[in-house]
Formats: structure tokens, C-alpha cells, sequence
């Protein structure tokens, strides 16, 4: 299965950036306006409309219009695995609808010092079938502008 990675370092303690990514606010500021993002639906592990952290068990249902273009695409993600521990912490959310075949993100932070290394790991599938192995070059693409802004988005909100 193709994945992709990016790092970077956060000018902002681990608490800071990890309870910042723990909300679903989080993942609007870090989004690129051209997505078009739009936060339909976040239900808690309990059935609580719109909890305040993003609990594994949480279920995030988005839609996108990348650059105001075609149909808005639905996007439903359910937080899997939340962990924190002594410098590190990490989240897991998996795509149980949407437009891949297969979506397993994971976010990632270290602490190092008054610093924070933020790392995202995706494995995905794109809904190709044969055509797969053709296109997925051309999806890092994708996958590198859109992870390069958040990133830059997640410098800017501490910085």
C-alpha cells in the first residue's frame, strides 16, 4: 500500500500542539482554505454530538470542494487509537467512507524540549483498481501540497 510522510518541528511545547490537534477546531485552522472544507457531523464515542476532544471512537463526517470545483466529496474518519504518554502522543483516524479505497492517518508528536516534532503517516489506496500503481505518483502530489500548508498552518498557529 503506498504511504506518505512529512515532519516538522513545532515552535511550541507537546501539550501545547497535542491538545491543539485534539479538536476538531484543530483541524479546521490546519486545513488549506482551497479545500473547501466543510465539518458536517463530529460524534463522540459516546453518541455526544460535538465533544470537545477527539477521543478514539470519535467520528468526524467532512466534506471538500477542492477549489470550489465539481461536487462537494464526502468524508467520514473514526479516531481508532488515541495515545498519550511521557513525550510522545499520537491518533490514528481511518477513512470509513469517502473517496479512497483506503485511508490510515496517523499524527504523531515528540517532544524535544520547549519544541515539538510533528510527523504524519498516511497509507492509503487510491479507487483505482489496475490503475493504481499508474496514478499514485501523481497523488504524492496532492498529498505533499496539501500536507506542506497544514504544516505551515500548524508553524503559524504557534509561532
Amino acid at each position: 500500500m503506498p504511504s506518505y510522510e512529512r515532519e516538522t518541528r513545532i515552535d511550541a511545547p507537546l501539550e501545547e500542539v497535542w491538545d491543539f490537534h485534539s479538536r476538531v477546531s484543530g483541524l479546521e485552522a490546519v486545513t488549506p482554505e482551497w479545500m473547501g472544507l466543510r465539518v458536517e457531523s463530529v460524534v463522540g464515542p459516546d453518541g455526544q454530538p460535538n465533544p470537545g476532544i477527539l477521543e478514539a471512537g470519535s467520528e468526524v463526517t467532512l466534506s471538500t470542494r477542492p477549489f470550489g470545483a465539481g461536487p462537494r466529496q464526502r468524508w467520514t474518519s473514526v479516531i481508532t487509537e488515541r495515545e498519550r504518554t511521557d513525550g510522545t502522543a499520537y491518533f490514528r483516524d481511518e477513512m470509513v467512507r469517502g473517496p479512497f479505497d483506503r485511508w490510515i492517518h496517523t499524527h504523531a508528536f515528540y517532544a524535544d524540549g520547549d519544541e515539538t516534532l510533528l510527523r504524519d503517516h498516511v497509507e492509503y489506496e487510491l479507487p483505482l483498481g489496475g490503475l493504481n500503481a499508474a496514478a499514485t505518483p501523481f497523488s504524492r502530489i496532492g498529498l505533499e501540497t496539501m500536507f506542506r500548508k497544514r504544516h505551515q498552518l500548524t508553524k503559524t498557529q504557534f509561532g
